[in-house]
């Protein structure tokens, strides 16, 4: 397995989030037209979508090269966005697109919750390195982020079905982004007696 080699810390973040960004700064430009190729014409929220895969591959491509490493969160999340945006370009359907969040949100509910049906942390699994915590810490924040998934995914479904694509791209691209961030640093200040692991 490759080491894992230092960053900017700053850089990372950017390489992590700024294709999100990038992709509502296309839509925003693109939005109001429409284009049209090989004969069949595409909303700029379409054209925005095709345009997000590159912008993040490349991005992910740079970090795997900075820091020598993926985590899996990211290669399934690159992989959800190759896959729903070709199905959006393919079928010419913004739908698959937006359904592609509430999917991944479900996704990780689902894992989590087979992991507690068997009394264990997936959470723990994969993050114990970098957060030392008590086994029954591990639970209380697995039990209460698959929650917060399964909300979110339910969230994702009322959203794109009932309101604006413009509403639901500021939504995607900021909303829950900020409440998932809120909910984890409240649920880290709770479980903080669960992190006093001296030994």
């Amino acid at each position: 397995m490759a080491q894992e080699k230092d960053v900017n810390p700053i850089l990372k973040q950017v390489l992590e989030l700024g294709p999100t960004l990038v992709f509502f700064l296309m839509y925003l430009r693109m939005r109001d037209n429409s284009y049209t190729i090989l004969g069949t014409e595409y909303s700029g929220f379409i054209m925005a979508t095709v345009a997000f895969v590159p912008v993040l591959l490349i991005a992910m491509g740079i970090l795997w090269y900075l820091t020598g490493k993926l985590s899996r969160m990211q290669i399934f999340t690159a992989f959800m966005v190759i896959f729903f945006g070709g199905l959006t370009a393919y079928f010419n359907d913004e739908r698959f697109f937006k359904m592609k969040t509430t999917l991944v949100y479900g996704f990780f509910a689902v894992i989590l919750s087979i992991g507690l049906v068997l009394g264990k942390s997936y959470l723990a699994f994969v993050l114990s390195d970098a957060l030392p915590m008590a086994q029954e810490g591990w639970m209380i924040l697995t039990r209460r982020l698959t929650m917060m998934f399964a909300a979110l995914a339910v969230g994702n479904e009322i959203i794109w079905r009932t309101m604006s694509t413009d509403a639901w791209v500021k939504i995607e691209t900021f909303g829950f982004p900020i409440l998932l961030f809120g909910f984890l640093w409240a649920q880290f200040a709770a479980l903080q007696k669960y992190m006093d692991l001296e030994d």
